[in-house]
């Protein structure tokens, strides 16, 4: 097997005497999707911070690549996460620049990652918009008279364009209407296989879960309390807390 993408070890995190983290550890293997899972609160976001550097645990670490992401200084950091790196948030206008056009909002991220050239950075955001099923005529818009699907679209294209290694993803289906979830999630499995991307998916969402990662990770107050393939975990769960999980989400 080859040798992990992303690991944590031993990561523990307090707020005062709250837990958040409590001893977690995990591997992403690269080319896969890692599903994690839990009610608010369960500290599966807290967990995403600080998988990409964007909060310090107390105790344990994350290793990117076999290198240990808080030797590596915030410079280093920032350039992870404008190149190897990407992070889809759940609310979209996190993830845009409002008073960008949408295409702006694409070709921000190809500069950042050191491409110049005009023509190319317009033809790349054209392709991308039309990737995520936005209409191309639409480039000069901004992100604000877009509806919030398709913002998160135009955010999954902003991220997905510097065909980063590891993408971060914050409850992508947040908020958005069934219908528009489903049709979200469709595109990101597409794009997920396309491109042979590693992703972290921390989701509420079990249907979520089940239709985009291999693996999955269940968290219950800053633990993890049950791992595995996710056809296991959720036919045959093991622990009284990820059988609650599944037996809400049947009886809905």
């Amino acid at each position: 097997m080859s040798a992990p993408l992303l690991s944590a070890e031993g990561l523990t995190l307090r707020f005062g005497r709250v837990p958040a983290l409590l001893g977690v550890s995990l591997d992403l293997f690269p080319g896969e999707v890692l599903a994690i899972v839990g009610e608010s609160g369960s500290g599966k976001t807290t967990l995403l911070r600080v998988l990409s550097g964007q909060a310090a645990p107390q105790e344990g670490r994350v290793l990117y690549r076999g290198q240990d992401i808080a030797a590596m200084g915030e410079a280093a950091l920032r350039r992870l996460l404008r190149s190897e790196w990407g992070y889809v948030h759940q609310n979209p206008r996190d993830g845009l620049r409002m008073s960008v056009s949408a295409g702006g909002n694409v070709g921000e991220r190809l500069m950042a990652a050191g491409v110049r050239h005009y023509g190319r950075i317009r033809a790349a955001a054209r392709e991308w918009l039309a990737r995520v099923e936005i209409d191309p005529a639409r480039m000069d818009d901004l992100p604000g008279t877009f509806s919030g699907g398709m913002q998160q679209r135009l955010q999954i294209a902003r991220t997905l364009v510097t065909h980063p290694a590891l993408v971060f993803m914050d409850e992508p289906t947040g908020g958005l209407d069934v219908s528009v979830q489903a049709r979200l999630l469709d595109l990101i499995r597409g794009l997920v296989a396309d491109l042979g991307l590693s992703v972290l998916l921390v989701t509420h969402d079990i249907a979520a879960a089940r239709l985009l990662a291999g693996r999955i990770l269940v968290m219950r107050r800053g633990e993890v309390v049950e791992q595995g393939l996710t056809e296991r975990v959720l036919e045959d769960p093991q622990h009284p807390y990820t059988q609650l999980l599944v037996s809400s989400v049947l009886a809905a």
